[in-house]
């Protein structure tokens, strides 16, 4: 299959290798927390599986694309895939997991509160959730393929009125990676100087994606000829995991159920 977007990011083409890596952060940050029965909403491709694998005692992935869920099974054939689409989570008893992972979910997902709601339902007592989504403040441009990207107090907000604690942290960066940040916004300021009439807010999501996918391909191309070593040089050490959420690209928050 591998028709990777740019909203997926793939391992495999080096223009996508800063968004990769910066994905792939997640998984390694969140390593101290993985333990018992493990479940990932959103496995994707499998970009993590083998980094969360050997801290758990089971694991299982889900994903609503068919065709990934087949790829991996096939990868993986001692680990359990199942294709679902969520919320609500139909099948899944109460106090299933000690431990769910869901990375660059949320922001997908029309019904965020009942998304948290039945992480929570299905988190064992004592259990916990590592969840990760972009940070608003440093959004470039409206993503089509998001309902909506938070600022660090909004989930905050919606998280700790589910859960019986937030631990809100931040995937960062180092001067290799904000370097990177502002040569990409200065590109895309460049694209959305024709954009005099802020249709990117205005028209429908769906009209947007084919355009924002040729031109987010297009930039991501063209930042890699220009950039070269910066580019391929990155990997998810010079993304660190900080304390303030404010300053990280992406939010990383632990939410616990007493």
């Amino acid at each position: 299959m591998a028709t990777y977007t740019t909203e997926i990011a793939s391992d495999k083409l080096i223009s996508d290798n800063p968004i990769h890596q910066r994905l792939l952060k997640a998984y390694v940050a969140a390593q101290p927390w993985i333990s018992g029965s493990l479940l990932e909403i959103g496995c994707g491709e499998g970009r993590g599986v083998e980094t969360l694998l050997p801290l758990a005692d089971s694991y299982l992935g889900i994903d609503k694309i068919g065709e990934v869920i087949q790829e991996l099974r096939q990868k993986y054939p001692n680990v359990e895939f199942k294709q679902a689409v969520i919320p609500p989570f139909t099948g899944f008893a109460d106090q299933s997991f000690d431990t769910i992972v869901s990375f660059q979910v949320i922001e997908h997902i029309e019904n965020d509160q009942l998304f948290l709601q039945e992480i929570y339902r299905m988190l064992k007592p004592g259990g916990k959730a590592i969840i990760s989504t972009p940070n608003n403040t440093h959004t470039l441009s409206r993503n089509p393929w998001h309902v909506r990207e938070y600022l660090p107090q909004e989930l905050i907000d919606l998280s700790a009125s589910i859960f019986d604690r937030v631990e809100a942290k931040g995937i960062g960066g180092n001067e290799k990676v904000w370097a990177y940040h502002e040569a990409n916004r200065k590109s895309v300021q460049k694209i959305m100087r024709f954009d005099i009439f802020g249709l990117q807010h205005r028209l429908p999501a769906w009209i947007l994606r084919m355009p924002y996918e040729i031109l987010n391909r297009m930039n991501r191309n063209k930042l890699h000829r220009q950039q070269g070593d910066s580019v391929t040089g990155i990997n998810h050490e010079d993304y660190p995991l900080v304390d303030k959420p404010a300053l990280g690209l992406d939010l990383f928050y632990i939410l616990w159920k007493k």
